[in-house]
């Protein structure tokens, strides 16, 4: 039975590959029937992972697309619609996605680990460079740490802005993916920087000159990292995409990283589907930063508490979580997170939803979503066959 699980998921990727990259849903909502680049590579880390000739072409196709709609100043897509009469091209919504660009640098050195192409590299040097001289700008400060606006990466409706965990980490992921390659004692000595600043301003009882001195030492540190921190003050969310990449990159020490762990997994058991939800714990009308997320929609308001970016369920994020626990030698706990996102997936005869209210398990968003199938592939074909990402 296991195996129908993963068919199913390669099935929807199959479904959602064209000749311009992978589309973010195979359901006919026009903002998913793009080329999108965070659920680009996603999708193209699955389709590594399944070594399916025909959905890695689909992967080097995005990648492509991606590269080249590049801005002049160097940033990367958030999406592109390529019709048969006009192309659409957005750098993101309400505000720019800071991400895109992080995770085209990951995408394409992934790439090229994998089908041991070294040329793509090569022939996407320029855009790698310009991409990253771009982040170094967006540092502001020159501090190692870039600053991202309100709705700058894939949590585009939540709170999260300034010193954001997770864009700090992706950084740190693409600068290690890409200097595999490169070799630069630059680049070495930057993803030192960057990760000496991550441990100084987001983990307890650190040593060093913190960026807000007066916030770090007003803040309740808890048994993770905190999501976020601006000139007004840190934000105390767990966020489960960034806790995960932290323990994939070796952020922190030992015993900090068992208590991210463990903290993980008791919230994910804590929740009716035996999932992470993206962060927590919600929002709610009383609370300091509801006025916050509430304006924080270009459409309609879809954060209520326990759902989409307010406590809701993402099997994407679950699969990083799960991708997390195979890196700590932690299989048990993965193949658990991997039974719940099957679950999750197969639910209305295999819907793929986008994520589900973590109080209710009802599903949110839409359905046919590629990087919830990307989910149960990278963590199915990390358990089970030698496949690991290059970290």
């Amino acid at each position: 039975m296991e195996t129908i699980y993963y068919d199913k998921a390669i099935e929807l990727l199959h479904k959602v590959s064209t000749p311009n990259g992978f589309l973010a849903s195979a359901e006919n909502t026009s903002n998913y029937q793009r080329v999108w680049a965070r659920d680009g590579v996603i999708c193209g880390l699955a389709a590594l992972a399944s070594g399916d000739e025909k959905i890695i072409k689909t992967f080097k196709n995005t990648l492509e697309t991606l590269a080249k709609y590049q801005h002049e100043l160097g940033t990367i897509p958030s999406n592109v619609l390529v019709g048969e009469d006009k192309v659409d091209v957005s750098y993101g919504g309400l505000a720019g996605r800071v991400d895109a660009v992080t995770w085209f640098v990951i995408g394409v050195c992934q790439y090229a680990f994998h089908t041991k192409d070294d040329s793509f590299i090569w022939k996407h040097e320029n855009e790698i460079e310009k991409a990253l001289r771009l982040l170094e700008a967006w540092e502001f400060n020159n501090r190692h740490l870039i600053y991202v606006p309100l709705s700058g990466n894939w949590a585009d409706e939540y709170i999260t802005d300034g010193y954001v965990l997770y864009d700090q980490l992706l950084r740190i992921w693409a600068l290690k993916c890409y200097n595999y390659f490169k070799k630069s004692k630059t680049i070495s000595i930057k993803i030192e920087k960057i990760k000496e600043q991550i441990e100084i301003n987001f983990l307890p009882n650190s040593e060093g000159q913190k960026i807000h001195e007066r916030a770090y030492y007003e803040m309740d540190f808890q048994d993770y990292l905190p999501c976020s921190f601006s000139p007004s003050g840190y934000k105390n969310q767990f966020d489960a995409f960034a806790n995960s990449l932290a323990l994939l990159l070796n952020i922190g020490t030992k015993k900090t990283q068992n208590k991210i762990i463990n903290h993980s997994y008791k919230l994910a058991l804590n929740t009716k589907l035996g999932l992470l939800p993206a962060f927590w714990p919600p929002i709610f009308e009383n609370d300091e930063h509801w006025n916050l997320l509430k304006d924080n929609c270009k459409y309609e308001f879809r954060n209520y508490p326990y759902e989409f970016h307010n406590g809701g369920n993402w099997p994407m994020v679950n699969g990083f979580f799960g991708l997390a626990l195979i890196f700590k030698s932690e299989e048990l706990k993965a193949k658990a997170i991997l039974d719940r996102i099957n679950e999750a997936n197969s639910l209305n005869n295999f819907s793929f939803f986008e994520n589900f209210n973590s109080n209710t398990s009802m599903p949110n968003g839409v359905s046919f979503c590629a990087w919830s199938a990307a989910a149960t592939i990278i963590v199915h074909q990390s358990l089970y066959t030698n496949f690991k990402i290059l970290l």
